[in-house]
């Protein structure tokens, strides 16, 4: 071992304190920028990779970046309404499959998506444990989502009213729990999944009646006395044949429509038809509309480097002065050194190796603490996208 490098190490063990300050000064100025790239690029990574994987999305007209947040990651509030009829309109296209989407309710503050078996089918969604949907009333969990809710199959999950002030309106739904879907580090695992007709149920379209107790209540009987007011609404196998949908079946509500184009051209002719004056509906590609949102990401991430860079200088000119002053501390100990038979050079070789350790152990402990920033960061990523 070089003598240089010997004296540095024995230096630097013996002053612990004085290290570890210049290490932890130096990791946080290398630690910031490191974690903050990384974790933006996972996140564009994380967030393409979904949009990407999903062509088109049919909706009705209003903001481009609400529909996308909610078609692909059942975030935020849900656009507005457009109906079951759309999904006709674009399979007698011949040019898409179309995946519906009805996101509007949740259990304890987690999203129910109502959907159609194509949809697990396209994201590759499977079940890890119990089993698929079997009737109106069932619906499966995402596996973030059950573990969070503490939820195994064969458990009951209560929806959430859209008003508690409003006793007139629908009741809440009483779903089985069927099934948990295995992680796929997507927005998919933190959501509840049921069929279309469920959440019809949760929205008032549809209900199911029961024997009453009551003297002269029928099993089929809109009444409005409380006694005829349930708590929430069930579906058992007693009376699921008892459930059924009011008004016409193309009026039924979606939030959204995933439009699956079998090619670039089918695509194109797909959006040529939503272009139309009098069109109330919209059609946008998500990839383009994310990045958008990532450009607006990048600039804002421009002014986060530049008070990084300053906050670097200012640590480095600080560390600078930290060092100078060592340096005039240590006079008598460089004499010393000098009167034993050190060179200048040589003394300047132990100094310059004693800031080089430093570095490096300042460098490594910022890599590790922001590669596990970043991995960190993967499951707050997976549970949005």
């Amino acid at each position: 071992m070089p003598s240089s490098l010997l004296l540095a190490l024995r230096y630097i063990s013996y002053h612990q304190a004085r290290t570890l300050i210049l290490i932890a000064a130096l990791s946080l100025t290398f630690f910031l920028p490191l974690a903050s790239r990384w974790t933006i690029q996972r996140f564009e990574q994380h967030a393409m990779a979904r949009a990407g994987s999903t062509p088109l999305i049919v909706a009705k007209k209003g903001s481009r970046f609400a529909v996308a947040i909610h078609a692909l990651y059942f975030r935020g509030e849900p656009p507005q309404e457009l109906t079951q009829a759309q999904v006709k309109r674009i399979e007698d296209t011949d040019l898409a499959q179309a995946i519906p989407i009805f996101a509007r309710f949740r259990a304890q503050d987690t999203v129910i998506v109502g959907t159609s078996a194509n949809y697990f089918t396209y994201r590759g969604l499977q079940l890890e444990r119990g089993g698929p949907l079997r009737r109106i009333g069932d619906c499966v969990l995402g596996a973030a989502a059950a573990a969070r809710l503490d939820i195994s199959p064969g458990d009951r999950l209560l929806s959430e009213p859209e008003n508690l002030f409003d006793l007139a309106g629908p009741s809440p739904l009483n779903m089985r729990v069927t099934g948990i879907l295995r992680p796929t580090g997507t927005a998919d695992d933190e959501t509840i999944f049921c069929d279309l007709k469920t959440t019809w149920i949760m929205s008032g379209i549809g209900h199911g009646h029961v024997t009453t107790n009551v003297a002269g209540a029928s099993d089929h009987q809109h009444s409005a006395g409380r006694e005829y007011m349930p708590q929430y609404a069930e579906v058992t196998d007693e009376n699921v044949n008892s459930f059924h949908f009011h008004g016409q079946p193309d009026d039924y509500p979606l939030t959204a429509i995933i439009a699956l184009p079998d090619s670039a051209r089918s695509e194109a002719l797909l959006m040529g038809k939503f272009l139309l004056p009098d069109e109330t509906h919209q059609v946008i590609r998500p990839v383009e509309v994310v990045r958008e949102l990532m450009q607006v990401v990048s600039q804002v991430r421009q002014w986060f480097d530049v008070g990084l860079m300053l906050l670097a200088i200012a640590t480095l000119l600080l560390v600078s002065l930290v060092l100078t002053l060592s340096v005039r501390l240590r006079q008598k100990e460089m004499r010393t050194m000098f009167l034993l038979g050190c060179s200048r050079s040589m003394i300047a070789r132990i100094i310059m190796t004693e800031l080089a350790l430093v570095t490096f152990l300042s460098v490594t402990t910022a890599v590790a603490l922001a590669a596990c920033a970043a991995r960190f960061s993967d499951l707050i990523f997976y549970s949005l996208t």
